[in-house]
Parts: C-alpha cells; structure tokens; sequence
C-alpha cells in the first residue's frame, strides 16, 4: 500500500484563474508565467490548461525549449534573457523571445546568424533595483535594439516592488513614464497584484503569476474574496495517534509541551515532502472537515496534529494541508512564508494526479 500522501492540480482551476485574469485586464494580452516549474505545479501540465494565454514567461531556457517542442506557438519570454551566445542563438532559432536587462546582453545579440528576428522586452529599472537599465540609459538601448538587424519587435517592460502594499505602483509608473518618454512602443508592466488592483498600469501585456495557481497577491484579502480557486491541493492521512498526558511533549526539540489531557494525530507529511520545518505550532492543518492546528516541530516524514476535541478522528481520517478547504495563504502566513514557496516546495517523491 502506498503512503497516503498525495498533491493533485485542478487543471479547471487553472484555467479558471486565467479567465480571472483576463476580465480584469481585457484589453491586454496575457504572458502566463511559468517559471519554476509552472510554481510547483508541473511546467507542461499548467501550459496545457493555460493554452488561452497569448504568450509564457519562464526563467529557464530549457523550460521555453520544452514549450516550443510541446507544440506551443505563442510568444516565449524569457524573463532574464539569454545567458550566453549559444543560447542566444539556438533561442533565436526557435522564435524565443528575451529580456534584455544589461548592456552585456546586448553583445549577445551580434552573434546571431544572419535573417535572425528576435523579439525583444526592454527592461527598465523603475525602483525594484534587481535588474534593467536605469532610466537614463534607456533611450540609448532602445536606439541600439531598434537599430540592430537581428532585433524584431521591442517591448518596454518593468517589474513592480510593492503593487500588493502601501507603496504602490504609481511612484515606479512616473520613473518609467520619464524613462519611455518619445518611444511608442509596447508596454508590459503588470503582475498579478497590479493586474487586481492597478488597471492604468495594464497596457498591452500583462504577467500574471501567483493568481493563476489560486493563491492571493494581497496579506488583506483572500483568495476566494477574488474568486480566484485553489489549483494544488495537498493531501494525506492521520497514520497513527498518541495520548498525552499534562507535561508530555511532542517531536524534536521539545518545543511543545502539553498543558492539559491531550490526543494528537500523526499525518504522514513532513518537510521531506516540502512542507515547511518552521511551521509553528498552530499552523491550520484540515482534518476531515474541521479545521485543526499543528503541535511540535516539524520532522521529515511527519508532522502532528491536536485532534483532542475531534473523537471521530483517527487512523485514516483525511487531511488536507494546504489548498482546497485549507488555504494555501492560511498556512504560509502561519508559518512565516508566502504560498509561491509552500508550491515550489513540493518534493519529487509526492506523487501528483491531475483533476478536471
């Protein structure tokens, strides 16, 4: 028998949450960010229930070569852009689209075989300081890309730092405005933050990410109340369970000791499996159809769970750590961490089921 513990992908989720995307950003073409192995939830089983979108964005080159062999005609980005010539190449070849962020990128783009036509993203750094060019070296790499004869179209992009929070996005837009001024080109600007909240920042191409696998940009306001669904869902079992008595203590470290009579359960999941070891006790943990907290640390094949009030529940009883009926921003926020980790962390050795 195997062990109990399972993930499946709602692939109707999925696409449901790009639809999501699309009602609030209706006049844009969508980029369905990828990335990470589609955050966890499986590179080409998420492109086949985002086939509605007009492009990918990944980081890894061999995850947009994997796209364009699948059969998927839409344009590819990659959203850090090529990392030597032979890459630059082979991702002209196969009508890859790049970022380019750095002068050094540039130089990538003189090796291309003659006939070349590469679409190309601009990146501006508009206040993340991570990557692109600052503002006043825009124009001149703009001037570089529309000159050069291996460049196709240009599309001039940036990344916000805080279109979730207080911050905003409007102080990034003026820098970028300033930094874009005279060039009429493409503009592509909004992740799934600003795609919720900030339609003037919609332009032609919006990058949604988190939203698509059901998970809510915003701490203030949940996912459901954006009616965004939960696409994985993370399963298991109770295995065994364990009577306490006042003062016993559970798991590595001792960390947490009982103040009453107590009966926990013992779930076949650990951090092996990619849930995190530095979920506290209290972490929302779905027992049958109750919601319930974790006890003690996390180890790496198990983690416990305070069923004292819940005499229905035993070996076998159903347990959902995150996802449909346990939110995946409930239990990341519990555990000090954001729900794009808890999906990028699932472990190779879950096995995975695909639901309609």
């Amino acid at each position: 028998m195997p062990r109990p513990i399972i993930a499946t992908i709602d692939l109707a989720a999925l696409a449901h949450n790009l639809d999501v995307a699309k009602r609030h950003a209706p006049h844009a073409k969508v980029f369905a960010v990828v990335k990470a192995n589609a955050y966890g939830h499986g590179l080409l089983r998420a492109a086949a229930a985002l086939r509605g979108a007009d492009g990918f964005a990944v980081v890894e080159f061999d995850a947009a070569l994997k796209l364009r062999a699948a059969g998927y005609a839409q344009r590819i980005v990659l959203l850090e852009g090529f990392f030597d010539r032979a890459e630059a190449r082979e991702g002209a070849a196969r009508r890859l689209a790049t970022v380019i962020h750095h002068p050094s990128q540039l130089a990538l783009l003189d090796g291309l075989p003659a006939g070349s036509r590469l679409d190309v993203l601009l990146k501006i750094n508009s206040g993340m300081n991570r990557l692109g060019f600052k503002p006043d070296a825009v124009a001149q790499a703009c001037a570089a890309l529309q000159a050069h004869p291996a460049v196709g179209k240009v599309t001039m992009m940036t990344h916000f730092a805080d279109a979730d929070g207080a911050s905003g996005v409007d102080w990034q837009l003026e820098t970028f405005e300033r930094a874009a001024a005279g060039l009429a080109l493409p503009r592509s600007l909004a992740n799934s933050a600003a795609v919720l909240r900030h339609p003037h920042t919609h332009f032609d191409w919006v990058r949604p990410g988190i939203m698509l696998y059901g998970s809510s940009p915003f701490a203030e306001v949940s996912a459901q109340a954006l009616d965004l669904k939960p696409v994985m869902t993370l399963r298991s079992e109770i295995i065994s369970t364990c009577e306490l008595k006042p003062g016993d203590s559970v798991g590595y470290g001792c960390t947490f000791c009982a103040d009453r009579p107590m009966r926990i359960g013992i779930v076949a999941c650990g951090y092996a499996d990619g849930y995190p070891r530095h979920a506290p006790s209290g972490t929302p943990v779905l027992v049958g159809d109750r919601i319930a907290g974790s006890v003690g640390r996390v180890s790496m094949d198990m983690l416990c769970v305070d069923i004292t009030d819940r005499p229905e529940a035993g070996v076998g009883t159903p347990v959902v750590l995150w996802g449909e009926g346990n939110p995946a921003d409930d239990v990341a926020q519990a555990a000090g961490t954001v729900s794009y980790e808890l999906f990028c962390a699932l472990a190779a050795r879950v096995p995975v089921s695909e639901i309609n």
